[in-house]
């Protein structure tokens, strides 16, 4: 397994001193967002699509120093009702995807994204529920006319460019647990895995090794993050819409790794990670709101490398 980092921590910097800082870090690889919701501050993809020598002077500055790309990110909703917001969602979907096969990168991450509850909606609809009935009616719509369409298009679109698409399952898309991702591979194909963010489920009350163990070879691409349930859960219940910068009211909150969960936990879940066959990266993305972008990085690579499984299993020489 390799340690790596989602560069938007380091939007702030430069590229090439991003990438000096993350290599004197000891990281191996870089996850690079591309636009919508992470924004593109390190990829100017316009160019790179434009330009094959800017493209490859692009990979030769992240392989000099000892880096490779772990994924492209550009997590989007482009199944949005509103048809102008969806449609710039969906353009740079389809340059991240054309911008992956120039660079040599296997991997696309993004969000399933959320429809309306009509044709006429306005904002998108997360269904939690199914009753009363028009929840049930709407989730049946949303998967049947936009959300399964939309994603075996894509899908084939990925995969003629030799690209696998992995959600992030994440509340307030169609796709936020185990159960709702192999939903949508199963109806569309194994061109759609998984990136697994641990973060987002513990709040949700999953359990990210029995989801693991669920997901098991659709698991295309791990992110390092925490998180902490606090005690006005007990009151509010883990659906907290309150600001992520009011932590003493919170029920929950992102932390750096090994801040919200200790050792056990994340030994177990690189453990089993490569049980189901994933020795990929392991990309850290930094949302504590307790820590500074420098301190949580730092805090969270040494935690992991303590945790993170780096050889090649041996022989099982005993039996």
């Amino acid at each position: 397994m390799k340690i790596g980092v989602f560069t938007v921590l380091f939007g702030g910097r430069k590229f090439p001193d991003a990438l000096d800082y993350i290599a004197k870090n000891g990281l191996e690889a870089v996850e690079i967002g591309t636009g919508n919701y992470p924004g593109g501050a390190h990829c100017p993809m316009k160019e790179l699509l434009a330009s094959k020598a800017m493209a490859d002077d692009y990979k030769r500055q992240i392989r000099k120093r000892g880096l490779v790309i772990s994924a492209l990110s550009c997590h989007g909703n482009p199944l949005h009702p509103n048809r102008k917001f969806a449609a710039e969602h969906l353009e740079v979907q389809h340059n991240t995807i054309k911008l992956a096969e120039r660079l040599g990168v296997d991997t696309v991450v993004v969000f399933s994204g959320c429809p309306g509850d009509s044709d006429n909606a306005k904002y998108p609809n997360w269904v939690t529920c199914s009753w009363p009935p028009d929840f049930w009616e709407i989730s049946k719509w949303q998967w049947e006319k936009k959300v399964i369409p939309f994603w075996k298009k894509e899908a084939k679109l990925a995969k003629a460019h030799g690209v696998k698409l992995a959600f992030e399952m994440h509340p307030g898309f169609v796709v936020y647990s185990a159960d709702t991702l192999m939903r949508l591979r199963e109806a569309c194909g194994d061109n759609i895995g998984a990136n697994f963010d641990p973060s987002h489920l513990f709040w949700q009350g999953q359990d990210p090794v029995a989801c693991v163990r669920l997901l098991g070879k659709a698991i295309y691409h791990v992110h390092a993050k925490d998180c902490k349930i606090y005690p006005p859960v007990a009151t509010k219940g883990v659906l907290d819409t309150s600001s992520y910068a009011s932590e003493m009211t919170r029920a929950w909150i992102f932390r750096t790794v090994g801040y919200g969960h200790g050792e056990d936990f994340w030994r177990d879940f690189v453990s089993t990670l490569r049980m189901v066959g994933y020795d990929g990266v392991l990309s850290i993305e930094h949302e504590d709101s307790l820590m500074s972008v420098d301190e949580g990085f730092k805090k969270g690579l040494a935690f992991l490398k303590n945790v993170v499984l780096k050889e090649k299993r041996g022989e099982v020489y005993w039996a």
